[in-house]
Order: C-alpha cells, then sequence, then structure tokens
C-alpha cells in the first residue's frame, strides 16, 4: 500500500472497464475524486464481501460503449435513496447513483479492467465494518456517513495522478 512517502502513482485515461461477462463495457474519462472502501451493510450485501470498493466520478465522466445498464433501486444506510447499474445478463454492478443526483456515481472500482493500482484512501461506515478487517493506522475512518470528504480526496490527490494516454 503507498505511503506518505511514495511517489504518486501515475494512471491513464480513460479508465476503461466492464461487467463479469463482457456484454456492459465503459469508460471513464476523467480521473477519479477519489477512492474509497465502504462498510455498509448495503454494501457488504452488494459485493458480497466485507466492503464496497468505490471510485468518487463525475456522471458525466461515465460513457457505456456496449451494452445497455439495467437499474434497481433501495434506500441507504443514511437513507439516501439510491440506484445501481448492472450488467442485465451476468448481474454484474458497476455504479451507484443517488436520486435525486448529487452529480457524481460510485463506480465499482473492481470492474475497472485493470483494478490493480486502486487502494482505497479512505474507509466509511467502520461501525458496521468486520470485526476481523485490519484497519491501518494511516487509513481516514469514518463511522458512518462523511460530513466531508475533503480529507479521502486530498490524500487521493496525494497519491495517483492521471494522464491521458
Amino acid at each position: 500500500m503507498a505511503r506518505k512517502d511514495t511517489p504518486p502513482q501515475t494512471v491513464s485515461l480513460p479508465i476503461e472497464g466492464g461487467c463479469q461477462c463482457g456484454a456492459l463495457r465503459y469508460l471513464v474519462a476523467t480521473p477519479p475524486l477519489m477512492i474509497y472502501a465502504c462498510h455498509c451493510t448495503n454494501c457488504q450485501r452488494i459485493a458480497g464481501s466485507a466492503f464496497g470498493l468505490s471510485a468518487t466520478i463525475t456522471e458525466d465522466s461515465l460513457r457505456f460503449t456496449s451494452g445497455t445498464p439495467r437499474r434497481v433501486r433501495w434506500r441507504s444506510n443514511a437513507g439516501n435513496e439510491r440506484y445501481g447499474t448492472f450488467c442485465g445478463n451476468c448481474g454484474c454492478r458497476i455504479a451507484h447513483g443517488q436520486e435525486p443526483s448529487n452529480g457524481v456515481l460510485s463506480l465499482r472500482a473492481g470492474t475497472f479492467d485493470d483494478p490493480s493500482w486502486v487502494v482505497p484512501t479512505g474507509h466509511i461506515w467502520t461501525k458496521s465494518a468486520q470485526p476481523w478487517f485490519p484497519f491501518d493506522t494511516e487509513d481516514i475512518l469514518w463511522p458512518g456517513q462523511p460530513t466531508d470528504y475533503l480529507p479521502i480526496i486530498e490524500k487521493f490527490r496525494s497519491r495517483f495522478s492521471f494522464e491521458v494516454a
């Protein structure tokens, strides 16, 4: 995991990705705002894991290049009306948004074609994290929904730089 003294990692844009079966493909044209791990019970259930790993992107930076996403709606642990886009063939979740829109999406970072660079710079909803999960002393932790994402965004910007390929 990158530490304070590690130079920023450079990632090429656009970032491409897709679902498990390959029917739904996308590209992200601009850098993510941040990457975080969400430990809420909704994300645990959706991911089938201890947390969901999300890259926050602007809605207008995501373009589906093949396939048509389907949607599902639910209420988040914070009480917000949320929706998820997924592949209608394999069911793979791609992104989450909010209604009414707040201009950003939580893109499932594990759907990137190359997720090897993805490291969360913050953890949210840690009060519902699995007790065995080992947080690092340098991690930014929020017990619930953050009131200010700026510390996570700033840490992300210090660790990553982006260039157009």
